[in-house]
Order: C-alpha cells, then structure tokens, then sequence
C-alpha cells in the first residue's frame, strides 16, 4: 500500500568539518526509509525529516531551532501561517549545550525533543525533563561501571582529565565521592578547555605547562577522561604539540565516557592516533540494524537530491573536488570511483556504534509513538461525527503522551523502552580500540555494564579479549600509589598523604588478612589461630595430659610403680605384724597411713586423660581428702609418740590418754574437717570441664575449672595447716631417748613433704595447660613418696634387713 500523507521530523545536526558525524545522517535516513517501507508502522503516512546545522555555537543553535518553529522559509520567531506542516519531533543533539540551547525553545513549544548523546546538567535536566527524552542510559550509571572497571583491575592512583566547564565541574562534584568510598585515589586532575581557537589553545598550553609536566611525571598508568567530542579533539591536539615542547609521548592507558568519539577533524586525519591504542571507553550500548551495511554502500554524491550535506562530507573525508575537471584545476583529485569503505575509522565507519544507533532508535521511537497515537486518533474518528481527524491536525505536545509509554523492538532485537526520567533503560557497551599505523582502527565489545544486574555484578568483561597499549607489552597495567601490602600485612596510612598511598605493617598476633591491600587484619575465631605467615586460620590443637604421650605415659607409670611399692610395704607390716616395730605407735593407725598413701598414687591418675565431668568433679576433692587422711595419721603418730614418752614418767596424768581412743579422734577429726570444706565447694561453684582457648598459642587447653578458686585454695591451705601442725610437733620430739625414734623419721618426711609443695605454689603459678597438671601430678607422687620413704624406709629396713633388732628390748632402749 503507497503512504500518502507525511509526518516530517527534524534532526539538528552537527557536521561542520566533522566528517565522522556524517553517519548520523545515514542513520536517521536509514529508519525512515524501514519506516516508509513497513506497511506494518504508520499505515498510508510517509516519515520525512528535515536537518539543519548548528555549527557549534549557541547562536546559530538558537537560529536553526527558531526557523523549525516559525514559518517554512520565513524566518518570524513564534509565528506560523502555514498550519499544513506541523513540527512533530525534535531530535538532537550529541553535545549537552548545544542540546540544552535546543531545548530552551523547543520545551515552550511543548515539542518533544529526542537527545541521542549527551548527558544534560542535573538542574536543566529537571527543568526540560517535560518534553525531553535522552536515547542515552542515565550517567550515573556510566560511573558505576568505571569505578566497576577500576576494581576489577585494581587501579587506584588514577588521574583525572575533565574538560573546564560545568559539565566537568558536575562529573568531579559526582565522582570523586565515589572514588573515595570505592577505595580509588585521584593522582592529579587536569582541566582541558572545552572549545578555543588554534593560538588560544597554544596560549593554554604555555599557562598549563607546569601542571602538564606533572601528567607526564606521574606514576600514575590510568587515566579517566571526561568530556564531549570538542573536549576529546582539544586533547588530541594537546598531545600533538606535546613532542614539540620536549615532553615525551604519553604511553598510558587511556579510559573515556560515552560521549568521546575517536573522530578528526579534517586537519587531524593524518596525525598519529596511535597513542589511544588499548583505550577502553564505556559506549552507549549498539547493536547492526538489518541491511544497515548494504545501504551504506549504496551511498554516492549524487544519492540523494535533497542531502545538503554530502558533497562536504565526501571533499572533506576523501580530500578531493566533486567539481568538474575544468573547475577543480589541478588542486585536487577527483572524487570519482570513491568509497566509504576505504575510509578510516576515524573519519567514518561502516557499522552503527553509538550516537548513530541512538538517532536509529529515536527516530523509530517517535514512529511508534505516532503509530500509537494515530491508532488512537481513528479510535476517536470512528465516535465521532463530522470532519475525520487526522495525524496531521494533532498537536506536537499530544505526542509527548505516546513517547512515555512507547516500548518496542527494533530490528536489532534490542528494547527500546524510557524509565520514569525520560531516559532510555539500557547499559553500557565496554568498548576497547585498537589503533593502526595507517590511521585505520577497529573497535571490539569486551564487555557490558548492566544497572539491573545485582550490586556488585553490574560489569561483566571479558579479560582475555583486552589488548592493552603497546608500551605495557600486552600486560594488565599497574596503576597504584605504591606496591601492594601482601597477605599477612594490613595498609597503614601515611599522615599526610591520601589513603590509597601507604605502607605495610605486619598483622598483629592472632590476626590475619587472607588478601593483598587489606585496611585491616581480622581476628581469628576462638578454635582458629593464624598460620606462621598470617594468611590464614587454622584449627587449634586440642590440648591435655593423655596416656599416649611421653610425659603422661611417664607419671602413669610412676604412679603404678610407686601403688606397687605401698601396697609391698603394707604386705611386709601385715606379714609382721605381731612384731614390736609393726605394734609400736598404734598399728591401725599405720595400716590407714599407708592406704593413704596408696590412694594418694592412684589419684595421680584422676589428673592424667581427657578431662570430663566426674574426674573434674572428684580430683582435686579426692587429693584433698586422702591427703587430709594421710596428714592427720601423721599428726596422731607424732602426737601419740610424745605422750607415750611423756606418760613413763613417774606421776604423770597423761597415761590415760595414750591408747586408740585419741588417735582415731585425731584422724578422725582432721579428716572430717577437710571434708566439710569440699561438701561447701560441691554445693556452691563445684568444679567442671572448660576450655581454655588463650593460654596456650595454637592451642585449645581442655581442663577442669576449679569452679571456686577461693575454695580450692582452702582446700589447700588445709593441707598447709595439718603438715605445719604436725612438722612443729614431730620437730619438738625428735630428741626424745630411744634407739628407734618415729618422730624423727616423721620430722624427715614432713620437711620433705612442705619442700615439695611450698615450690609447687610458683611452679603451678608459672605453668601452663597439661604441664600445669603435670606439675600437680609430680608434686602428688613426689610428697607422698617422701612420706613413704622417710616414714616405712626405717621400719622395711630392720623388718627384712636387721630382724635382731625387731625386739622390745632394743625398742625401748635408752642412751646412757
């Protein structure tokens, strides 16, 4: 079906000595031809545009934007006398002034207006965001995908280039809040003019000087670069007269926003390029629109009638005359058999990137927006009587109601659809350029940001497929303040310098930092301590005196020797015990000293083994007691011993007291003492398992609590009583008159005994974990082996050895 009716778009174009941007042209007339040929958008209506110049000043931005809004060539602002053509879009333009200059204009006319690449100033933004739409992803998420970008290489020193305006005002009020809390660090900020004359630009240098020098000085190997296309060609001939001034070539890696576009002027198309190889930049996201690259061979200077522009674009990018031979002279070579396929990327580029593909898919956004408004303007006619309306009688701001909505695929395959702002729901293409010698270039995707993936995941890249500047020898560069602090140290900050400058301090015991560029170590777990380098947690050992080691296998075994030796004395003193050294100085008496004492050696054992809840609960309550027993025997042998002395002599009144009755109220009464004191314990703070995770490095001490330590130094301050009590009587007998004097032998034992445990207290103090039972166990086995040697030595000795002196006789002998 042939479309009758029109619907026209304008598209305010910047093309003056830009060859590159020629391909927007291309683009938009590529989507109004898909349109006019798509019986399925737009039925019986034809799309036409109409484009026109800016020139890149706000005057004649402002004059081209009047004549779209006045009468068709009659230039009166605010005036139309012709109502038969209608201004339905605007779209345009790449650069935000010029787009910002557009709008002022366009808004008061309720017009919509399409911008496809620049990013507004916020508070313009607000105040235009009615009837402007941006075919570009919203900026802030252009710097969420370079601070991704600078994580994921791990450049932190990185330096700034902003163009001096405010625009780069904005970008440095937004980005440097990011950088800091992403732990990035500006090394140095330049600011590049935005638009200025040759000389002016020679006169910046000179001004400049000092601080380019500083760029050229710096360590640092990234730098991020924000400004639009006059900012990127200003840069480009910096770098150019840089060699001139004695500066070296700049071998860094170069990243760049969206709105650069590696493109020349007609003077730069010869100047070496190759010192952006390896640049990465982060691209509107584009995809190859069917048949695009076929209708761009299809281009020639006599394509179109109505294209004003052509003839410029094809003398400008070949250097040739489309003149005839007479006219052209010998100046210039013919245009004659050109292509656009030999042209270099710089000057024009075959495929859709970028800024063209935003013009593609704002020119079928409007489409479907009048597509969509049109089938509701029949909807309407179909109610209503009378003269039949038409897209050509709407108004311009009734289509602003449509373009909010819209939501379509374009032949690419991508969605094309505005957030609540106007702008566009897309990501970022991240974007790496490969420079050539000739002049030519090639652009590869690397990689994607995307803003509705997760925080954190929003960039995805491809690593392998980066080719990095040629002076890093295809090696990721390094761009940080200093080296990096390795695992096991942590970051500490140089006063005065910024935080991403530092040195390396090593981890604090029991901390550790598992990855390079730590701000601080962290603390082990409880069971976990840190390996000898600080990398990593490692489980503790579990801890405790056990029978398979040596020193527990050792005291086991001393302790079993010693039961076997107690329990051979008893068999000697049971075996005799009708003899007079056996009946001397009470024989039950002495039966219970040595069940003590062989008590005393199997409680050694309660101490040894993985300590549980009943050993922890009975050991040291167990030592108490028996030791208390054996304690009290003592002290009712001594005191028995002096009252039998005391009772031969004539007229004493203490013969009545010498017999059973007392020694058994003794040791009675001493042991019942002792056990008051640990009945008090069980029932207030017993004793139980624990753990003990700090004592010992590496080390998981199990051990028994004593639950009160108050009440188990009562136990053994008992202890300490009863051997004072009983050293002090023993002491005051030794002299007594006879040939075989007990107390003697127990003065002995006992200064053996208080030996051993007065040097246990700062042994015990000073030890730690399973020696510190260790240290309990030996002075156990130690003392009660003193006791049994110096009390039972003497006895076993003429028992066995010397039986003619096992006689009452001998006994009670005195010395002359």
């Amino acid at each position: 079906m042939e479309k009758t009716s029109t619907a026209i778009m304008y598209l305010l174009l910047v093309l003056s000595s830009v060859p590159k941007n020629y391909q927007h042209i291309l683009a938009l007339a590529f989507a109004v031809k898909e349109i006019n040929e798509d019986p399925l958008i737009l039925p019986n209506i034809s799309v036409g545009f109409h484009i026109l110049n800016s020139y890149y000043t706000p005057r004649m931005t402002y004059k081209a934007t009047l004549s779209l809004l006045s009468t068709q060539s009659w230039f009166v602002p605010n005036f139309r006398c012709n109502n038969r053509k209608k201004l339905i879009a605007l779209i345009g333009e790449h650069i935000s002034e010029i787009t910002s200059n557009m709008a002022t204009l366009s808004t008061s006319h309720k017009v919509p207006q399409l911008t496809y690449g620049s990013f507004l100033l916020e508070q313009a933004a607000k105040i235009l965001t009615p009837f402007l739409y941006q075919m570009v992803p919203s900026e802030g998420y252009q710097y969420m995908g370079v601070i991704r970008l600078l994580q994921h290489f791990g450049w932190t020193w990185v330096n700034l280039l902003a163009v001096d305006d405010q625009k780069g005002d904005q970008f440095l009020q937004t980005l440097l809040p990011l950088f800091s809390k992403n732990g990035i660090c500006e090394a140095f900020i330049f600011r590049t003019p935005n638009m200025v004359y040759f000389d002016e630009l020679i006169e910046f240098l000179w001004q400049k000087l000092e601080s380019f020098a500083m760029i050229h000085d710096r360590k640092s190997n990234v730098y991020f670069v924000y400004g639009e296309f006059p900012s990127f060609l200003i840069l480009r001939t910096l770098l150019f007269l840089a060699p001139f001034l004695g500066f070296t070539p700049l071998g860094k890696m170069w990243i760049a926003t969206s709105q650069w576009d590696f493109a020349s002027l007609t003077y730069q198309k010869t100047w070496d390029i190759e010192i952006f190889h390896g640049s990465i930049t982060l691209t509107v996201h584009s995809n190859q629109p069917f048949g695009f690259e076929e209708f761009i061979h299809t281009v020639r200077p006599s394509w179109a009638k109505g294209d004003g522009f052509i003839h410029d674009f094809w003398e400008q990018a070949f250097n040739c005359s489309l003149k005839t031979p007479i006219e052209q002279g010998e100046s210039k070579n013919s245009c004659t058999e050109k292509k656009l396929g030999t042209l270099h990327g710089t000057l024009f580029e075959m495929n859709m990137f970028g800024h063209s593909y935003s013009v593609y898919n704002a020119v079928h956004a409007v489409a479907h927006a009048l597509h969509a408004m049109h089938q509701s303007v029949l909807k309407v006619s179909k109610c209503k009587k009378g003269r039949k309306e038409t897209v050509e009688n709407v108004q311009p701001w009734q289509l602003n109601l449509f373009l909010r909505s819209i939501s379509f695929n374009n032949s690419a395959g991508d969605a094309v659809h505005f957030d609540e702002k106007q702008e566009v729901i897309e990501g970022f293409d991240v974007t790496n350029w490969m420079m050539f010698p000739n002049g030519s270039m090639r652009r590869v995707k690397v990689g994607r940001v995307d803003p509705k993936a997760p925080p954190g995941r929003e960039l995805t890249i491809n690593d392998n497929q980066i080719v990095w500047p040629k002076i890093f020898h295809q090696v990721l560069p390094v761009s940080v303040c200093n080296e990096q602090c390795y695992s096991g140290s942590r970051k500490k900050n140089k006063e005065g310098d910024k935080f991403c400058c530092y040195n390396c301090a090593p981890c604090p015991d029991g901390m550790i930092s598992e990855q390079k560029d730590m701000d601080a170590c962290v603390q082990c777990p409880e069971d976990q301590y840190p390996n000898k380098e600080k990398t990593q947690c490692i489980p503790k050992i579990i801890s405790y005196l056990s029978y398979q080691e040596l020193l527990g296998a050792i005291l086991s075994v001393a302790a079993i020797f010693f039961c076997l030796i107690t329990t051979l004395v008893l068999g000697i003193l049971i075996k005799h015990k009708d003899t007079p050294i056996v009946k001397a100085n009470n024989r039950s008496v002495t039966y219970i000293l040595l069940i003590s004492l062989l008590l005393c050696f199997l409680c050694s054992l309660l101490f040894i083994g993985k300590p549980g809840k009943l050993t922890c609960l009975i050991r040291q309550m167990f030592f108490g007691l028996v030791f208390s027993v054996v304690l009290s025997s003592i002290l009712a042998k001594t005191i028995m011993v002096v009252l039998a002395f005391m009772a031969t002599e004539p007229g004493s009144g203490l013969r009545k007291w010498v017999g059973k009755g007392l020694a058994n109220a003794i040791l009675l009464s001493g042991s019942l003492i002792q056990a008051g004191i640990c009945i008090i314990w069980l029932s207030t703070f017993p004793p139980f398992p624990d753990m003990d995770m700090h004592s010992m490095y590496g080390q998981i001490i199990l051990e028994c609590n004593e639950g009160s330590a108050f009440m188990f130094h009562c136990v053994l301050g008992y202890l300490g009583f009863l051997a004072i009590v009983s050293f002090l009587v023993a002491f005051l007998a030794r002299k007594l008159p006879d040939s075989f004097n007990e107390a003697k032998f127990i003065t002995f034992s006992l200064v053996a005994f208080c030996s051993v445990w007065v040097s246990f207290v700062p042994t015990y103090l000073s030890t730690k974990g399973k020696y510190m039972v260790a240290v309990e166990i030996f002075s156990i086995l130690s003392s009660s082996v003193g006791l049994l040697v110096c009390i039972f030595s003497p006895k076993c000795y003429i028992i066995v050895l010397r039986p003619e002196l096992n006689s009452k006789e001998q006994l009670m002998g005195r010395k002359s």
